[in-house]
């Protein structure tokens, strides 16, 4: 598939200043100049975080009214309900949450609704259980900002509720005691993009001011604040970027059993924002997927080393149970696609059996393989439930809003949705969606590859390379830098695993450098030595038998043509 790729402008005059201010690399230096990070405000901030950093929690929405009334259950002692999401974000928001209120000495109950049977967010069957089991407090964590009609059954039966959320409110808010989420309309905090989990460190960092707490009573827990915030992939930048930078240094040295229990498990040499988005949150979010949510809660509760190992040997089962569900339905649907979809621009496909915890992942790998937007729905009786993922450029919640006469139900936003559709009406529906997808044109719209420089081999040597490290952690919003290389000539080329991944050696002058294309294998065929390549890719450094070397991550390569595209 053809790519655009599109070069930042270079300010040589901001990156020469940066340079001399900041005592960091040209490399560096150019990659801030594109990141549009203020240098009179913001620089100190994003590359050395204190935790003078942190905002003050009582701009946010009803902090101060949420905070009293806990501050009323702990001096009442009152027994708090918990009420969390079962991913990621939502168990390491219930651990932070019920170990601080904990060691305040409050009885804590939680509750996690299960994926497969009771979906996301608040119910009221499960508020019900809650009422019964004799609480009147309930804090939802990650969740219950869309809940008005479970709110207000809550109230029906005496249950007060304090909603911390980070999701997008409806035109109406829930009628909770108190809704502490920076996504209001009415919010006067600097800052709206944390995690579930963030919005909680928040309301500790609160309840630990108005109880003259040491800083430190909060502060450890940005571990697991951490884990949370990198795991839902909101935008590390500003108060994120704190959180994340700090809490990375906790992990290092965490004191959660189960955290260090399950790095151990992972074998990840370096403790850095990959290892939490592709180690440590795929065994948390498995647990969920897979309808075992508690046991990702239990590791991170754990106090005893070897039960925590063998909740963490049960997360990896549950993360290789999904991976082969994965793969499976993903070998389905791609031989689906190629057989009846490959020529539409957008893919809308039904099937039995398919696991509706999974499918999400599918639709998101779907749409990475073909830049098409993908609506995957699996059917169970005569409903189906399912997921989609879009590109940049096609608003897939508003292409659903154009739909409705054919679909049951649906949330999300431009780029995800969740989605419940009728069996009887799926094929209306895809109709509908296509015609709708035709209309807007998504075959002119061109995958853009943002590349923040042009670099010569010949110029770069492994300090530069390390000097890189000073940007992380790299995420949403701060993605790993992309450098182009032009004009290297091939001085071999194999294809590796089975002819899965691609590796070439390539030559500037006298110069060498190694080059790793995953999931590249099948163009090994399509280059031949002495080729002149363009290439887009990372730069890391490759430890092998003790010895260093820099490396290209290749993300695209073309034939070189002289003048870039």
């Amino acid at each position: 598939m053809n790519k655009k790729w599109k070069c930042y402008d270079i300010d040589e005059e901001k990156v020469n200043k940066l340079m001399q201010e900041y005592q960091v690399s040209k490399l560096v230096a150019m990659i801030l100049a594109n990141r549009s990070v203020d240098i009179e405000s913001d620089m100190n901030k994003f590359l050395n975080p204190t935790r003078k950093d942190f905002y003050n929690p009582f701009l946010m929405p009803d902090m101060e009214k949420g905070v009293a009334r806990i501050l009323q259950a702990i001096e009442n002692k009152e027994r708090i309900m918990i009420y969390g999401d079962y991913d990621a974000d939502g168990i390491t928001s219930i651990t932070v949450l019920k170990k601080f209120l904990q060691e305040r000495n409050v009885e804590v109950g939680t509750y996690i609704p299960n994926r497969l049977d009771e979906g996301y967010g608040l119910n009221k069957e499960a508020i019900k259980s809650i009422f019964e089991k004799g609480y009147r407090l309930m804090i939802t964590v990650d969740c219950g900002i869309s809940g008005i009609e479970e709110i207000e059954y809550a109230n029906s039966l005496g249950i007060q509720t304090i909603i911390t959320d980070h999701h997008e409110p409806a035109e109406s808010l829930p009628n909770a005691y108190a809704v502490i989420d920076a996504k209001r309309k009415d919010n006067e905090y600097p800052f709206n993009q944390l995690a579930g989990v963030g919005v909680v460190f928040k309301l500790i960092q609160a309840l630990s001011m108005k109880l003259e707490l040491e800083e430190k009573e909060y502060l450890k827990y940005l571990d697991i604040v951490c884990v949370g915030t990198i795991s839902d992939i909101v935008p590390l930048v500003d108060e994120n970027r704190v959180i994340a930078k700090l809490g990375l240094k906790l992990i290092e040295v965490t004191k959660n059993i189960g955290l260090r229990t399950l790095l151990d498990t992972i074998g990840f040499k370096v403790i850095n924002s990959t290892a939490i988005s592709f180690g440590v949150a795929p065994r948390i979010n498995a647990c969920g997927r897979m309808g075992h949510e508690q046991a990702a809660l239990d590791l991170f509760l754990c106090e005893d080393a070897k039960e925590a190992r063998q909740i963490a040997e049960k997360l990896n089962a549950f993360n290789i149970e999904r991976q082969n569900k994965e793969r499976q339905i993903f070998e389905q649907v791609v031989q689906k696609i190629e057989a009846e979809e490959k020529d539409k621009s957008c893919i809308i496909l039904g099937g039995e059996n398919w696991h509706h915890g999974i499918i999400g992942i599918v639709s998101s790998k779907v749409t990475e393989l073909y830049f098409k937007p993908s609506i995957l729905i699996c059917f169970e009786g005569e409903e189906g439930k399912g997921s989609g993922r879009s590109i940049p450029g096609f608003d897939l919640h508003e292409a659903l809003m154009n739909c409705k006469e054919s679909i049951q139900k649906f949330g999300g936003h431009a780029m995800a949705i969740g989605i419940t559709v009728e069996k009887d009406k799926f094929n209306q529906f895809k109709q509908e969606f296509e015609n709708y997808a035709e209309k807007e044109q998504i075959g002119d719209i061109v995958p853009v590859i943002q590349i923040d420089g042009e670099v010569g081999i010949k110029n770069i040597n492994i300090q530069d390379v390390q000097s890189l490290k000073i940007l992380e952690p790299f995420g949403e919003a701060n993605k790993t830098p992309l450098f182009l290389f032009k004009n290297l000539k091939i001085n071999s080329i194999r294809a590796l695993s089975e002819g899965k991944h691609l590796k070439l050696t390539l030559k500037d002058g006298n110069y060498l450098i190694d080059a790793i294309g995953f999931n590249m294998g099948n163009l090994s065929e399509e280059y031949l030595l002495d080729d002149k390549v363009d290439i887009v890719g990372t730069l890391d450094i490759n430890s092998f038998n003790g010895r260093d070397s820099i490396q290209i991550t290749i993300k695209d390569i073309r034939k070189s043509v002289g003048v870039m595209m």
